[in-house]
């Protein structure tokens, strides 16, 4: 519980992904974070303007937390290694993290409070795919295509959807092989 003295936006946001964490997006409520916070919920009011700024202000936090954790896994590497890495550290962060990655925005490009840390992490892959000779619009969809591999290979994982017993990380190395395999033929 956050002591009512100490509550600030950036407290808030830090509960409101512990309710997103227990509870998922949907759970996401601003009595639910008022209640663990020891205040009233209009006592919330003071710090975001509504359950909507609160949810940008959670999908900024994640796409802050997944920038973070990508450029500490891909810095110093390049090519094959850098990208493996980052398609292991996305896939690793939805497997940790599955109820706050799904609360992450889809677009956060058109979203003003959003677009900075979108684009901060855009740039991360941007820069792991830079070894490839990508640029401009070649490497805007090289980047797209990384993100849907993962997000829907990580999504399924997390949601129990790979019923049949064969290894799910030999299917995963495959799917990054075939990744790479398709960077090196745009080279």
């Amino acid at each position: 519980m956050v002591v009512k003295k100490s509550l600030t936006p950036a407290a808030v946001v830090e509960v409101a992904l512990g309710v997103v964490d227990e509870h998922g997006p949907e759970g996401l409520t601003l009595a639910a974070v008022a209640q663990r916070c020891g205040v009233v919920t209009p006592s919330l009011y003071k710090h975001v303007a509504s359950l909507g700024e609160l949810k940008t202000l959670v999908g900024v936090r994640v796409l802050e937390d997944m920038t973070e954790q990508f450029t500490a896994t891909a810095l110093g590497r390049s090519g094959d290694d850098a990208v493996t890495t980052l398609m292991h550290a996305y896939r690793a962060y939805v497997a940790a993290h599955p109820k706050r990655y799904a609360a992450l925005p889809m677009d956060p490009m058109h979203d003003p409070i959003q677009a900075a840390a979108g684009q901060k992490l855009i740039g991360v892959m941007l820069a792991t795919l830079r070894s490839y000779g990508l640029e401009g619009p070649a490497a805007i969809q090289a980047t797209r295509r990384l993100r849907v591999l993962v997000h829907g290979f990580a999504s399924i994982e997390s949601a129990g959807g790979f019923g049949l017993p064969e290894d799910l990380d030999e299917t995963y190395d495959q799917l990054i092989q075939m990744y790479l395999t398709s960077l090196r033929n745009e080279s």
